[in-house]
């Protein structure tokens, strides 16, 4: 059984890794661990480049904290302005001792009134339990299982972000340097 230890401990980002190496390794079996590490980055990445420094700095973090393990998954959600619009989106990083894969999740436009809070400085997540009046969303389907009426939700969301970070680890042949 091989481990993967994911950062931050959020079981919907271990469940997607869990879920992403699973489809991606059929013949493997995992076990998952979670890891509180510090991403490095502000509470609510607010650009691209900020987002995938936190999911590279959690992966990285990880695998100080638990060198032992077979894989270490960085996950950080982050939100980027785009005129008066925001995108919302997460980046994940997947390391190995001999490989990196990164990928970036699917991006979605943020309605109004979460927008409004976001930029009074509230996380997209307790922006998200304000405006539909739920609790810990981000623990569940998040905002974009909200907006898409569970159609896609985080797990899912994320989950086809780790299967593409993990496309360097399936064709290693491809990404030798």
């Amino acid at each position: 059984m091989k481990t993967i230890v994911v950062a931050p401990t959020n079981p919907v980002k271990a469940q997607s890794a869990l879920n992403g190496f699973s489809r991606m390794f059929t013949q493997e079996l995992f076990e998952i661990k979670m890891v509180a590490v510090p991403s490095g980055v502000s509470p609510q990445p607010m650009s691209d480049g900020e987002t995938l420094q936190g999911a590279t700095n959690r992966a990285s973090n990880a695998a100080r904290a638990i060198p032992d393990a077979h894989f270490w998954v960085g996950i950080e959600g982050g939100i980027e302005e785009q005129g008066s619009e925001m995108m919302a989106f997460a980046w994940i990083v997947v390391k190995s001792p001999d490989q990196e894969g990164k990928s970036r999740s699917g991006t979605f436009l943020l309605p109004h009134p979460i927008v409004a809070l976001i930029r009074q400085g509230v996380e997209l997540g307790e922006a998200d339990d304000q405006v539909f009046g739920r609790s810990n969303s981000k623990q569940g389907n998040g905002a974009i299982g909200i907006l898409t009426n569970n159609v896609v939700d985080r797990t899912a969301l994320y989950e086809h972000a780790v299967i593409l970070a993990l496309t360097p680890f399936i064709k290693k042949e491809m990404y030798l340097r």
